[in-house]
């Protein structure tokens, strides 16, 4: 085998099966809100997805828990994120604390604590214990898929699954479509527009948008079933050095995972396991995505077996399923017209051209810019940030937040024949206002403000 042999294809000719005024590529959290937010605003939309299902890593990755969505005062995340949690609530897919049972200093509620801590809707990132409870929320996957499914659907969002994005068609330094691969072959699509909401930059980046590479701990997500949580949780609380010297041991085996390696899930006696926490694999190699796998599945094998010998509650414990998509927190990342950086996080900065924000911090307009090529915008958390702020605001509802505020900058350049990056921020601000979004353009008390857009 020779391994740096390059094998030429013929041109082909390729059929164009498609053509609306957007294209977005990308069917995850932040595509979902950026194609349902253009097409209740007007704009003919496809919606683009490799995978037989909507949502993502919210639903395939399994990230089960939709949090960085409230700062000290209020939630902070609000439109289409929010419907997609109600939607879920309604059908009994989802569960959230209510606001009698929120509290920033839960130190002297334990009953609060213990009814809520293993739903994981708290604040993580304070750093004394026990963490405040805030809105969040624990929802099924499958809830997730079927939730998006209808707001595509009823938006009149032209969905193709099963669609594979490989490169980006660019003329005159603007992108025009895309092609994608199918069980048919090549097939392109022409759009007027173009939201990048792939995860890895993909579009952008085939595009020629200049982009630094990141990389981050990567998770193969899976769920246990037949888990008596009441058991497990009375034991946690009644006899907690016991408890603490099996959590310790059963670190040892994941070998990297947050406070709780466990989670409770919407159905009884399904747990959610956000970990092994892996590190040295880089998501957008085929060699590293495969042996994550391996790594992630060894690992949590040991743990299962080790849970049903020592811990109460697990004795009857199996896997009900793995994620279908390895958990990616950080590949490419776009070096847009503003790169948002740790420090900007940290600080809470408020910019004039804010249009989206997460718990405590906010995303100015800038930063969905690629440069150099015109009609297309990024969404997502490949957004234009620098590695250590990524990691501080990569969740899912902030990058709803930003798909929704693309779907509307994609309508505004639309109607006014601009390019995207000429629509006003302030536009943009009032649309996502009008239709139930929060866009950060009135900042909390506690923000930074900057002078400069």
């Amino acid at each position: 085998m020779k391994l740096h042999e390059i094998v030429k294809r013929k041109a082909v000719s390729i059929p164009v099966v498609d053509e609306s005024d957007v294209i977005v590529v990308g069917g995850g959290p932040a595509g979902i809100a950026a194609a349902v937010s253009a097409s209740r605003n007007g704009a003919s939309v496809t919606l683009l997805e490799r995978y037989p299902y909507l949502g993502g890593l919210a639903s395939g990755g399994m990230v089960l828990v939709l949090d960085d969505m409230h700062n000290e005062t209020e939630i902070s995340v609000r439109g289409i994120a929010m419907e997609i949690i109600e939607r879920m609530h309604s059908r009994g897919l989802c569960v959230y604390p209510p606001k009698s049972d929120r509290a920033l200093d839960v130190r002297g509620l334990p009953e609060t604590v213990r009814k809520w801590s293993r739903w994981g809707v708290c604040d993580f990132h304070v750093h004394y214990r026990p963490h405040p409870v805030v809105f969040a929320a624990a929802f099924d996957p499958d809830g997730f898929k079927q939730a998006a499914l209808d707001m595509v659907k009823e938006s009149g969002v032209k969905l193709r699954l099963h669609s594979w994005f490989q490169s980006t068609i660019v003329e005159d330094n603007r992108t025009t479509g895309v092609i994608v691969e199918t069980k048919q072959g090549p097939q392109a699509l022409r759009g007027q527009i173009i939201i990048d909401a792939t995860g890895d930059l993909d579009v952008a980046a085939s595009a020629g948008a200049p982009f630094a590479d990141g990389s981050y701990i990567v998770t193969t997500v899976s769920r246990m079933g037949n888990v008596d949580t009441e058991t497990v949780e009375r034991f946690q609380y009644e006899e907690p050095e016991k408890f603490l010297a099996l959590e310790k041991e059963a670190k040892k085996i994941i070998r990297g995972c947050w406070d709780y390696w466990w989670l409770k899930t919407p159905l009884p006696g399904i747990v959610w396991c956000n970990c092994p926490h892996m590190t040295g694999f880089d998501g957008l190699k085929v060699e590293d995505l495969t042996a994550s796998e391996f790594e992630g599945r060894k690992r949590m094998q040991k743990l299962l077996e080790f849970a049903r010998q020592s811990v109460p509650g697990f004795e009857n414990a199996y896997f009900v399923d793995f994620a279908p998509q390895t958990g990616v927190r950080q590949t490419r990342l776009l070096e847009g017209e503003y790169v948002v950086t740790k420090q900007d996080i940290m600080n809470r900065l408020h910019f004039s051209d804010t249009i989206c924000r997460g718990r405590d911090y906010y995303t100015p307009y800038r930063a969905l810019l690629p440069k150099k090529i015109d009609q297309i915008i990024v969404a997502g958390r490949h957004y234009s940030a620098t590695s250590s702020a990524q990691k501080l605001s990569r969740e899912i509802p902030p990058c709803m937040a930003m798909g929704e505020a693309a779907g509307v900058a994609a309508v505004l350049a639309l109607q006014s024949g601009i390019r995207i990056r000429d629509v006003e921020p302030g536009k943009i601000q009032q649309m996502m206002r009008a239709q139930g979004a929060d866009p950060g353009d009135q900042p909390a008390a506690n923000a930074l403000l900057s002078g400069a857009a």
